[in-house]
């Protein structure tokens, strides 16, 4: 059985690529949602993470790894909007973290 109660402690890169989305975001005035703000902010702080969560940030990344191909993804001096809303919701260390929880609650149902 699933503890529905447990909550995940992002990593401090996951905590460092939401800043520097929340930097970036700022600097360049594009990037990200309301929602993808408000997640850069909990990562930021790390602060913990239920799994209702974890499986919102699967299924952000699951839509957006295609934003990975776009022109200027990683250009720190001029980044897509793809590239801060994907820092903002933590980067390839948030998606390798989240998909690891998953595959683990995965194996626990």
């Amino acid at each position: 059985m699933v503890d529905k109660t447990k909550e995940y402690i992002p990593t401090p890169q996951i905590s460092k690529n939401a800043k520097k989305g929340l930097e970036l975001r700022k600097k360049y005035g594009r990037g990200g949602t309301e929602v993808g703000i408000s997640r850069a902010e909990q990562l930021s702080k790390r602060l913990p993470l239920r799994e209702s969560i974890i499986k919102r940030m699967s299924s952000y990344f699951a839509r957006h790894e295609v934003d990975k191909q776009s022109a200027n993804f990683g250009d720190e001096s001029n980044p897509s909007k793809g590239y801060i809303a994907w820092l903002l919701w933590g980067g390839d260390e948030a998606k390798r973290w989240v998909d690891e929880i998953k595959k683990q609650l995965n194996q626990s149902k």
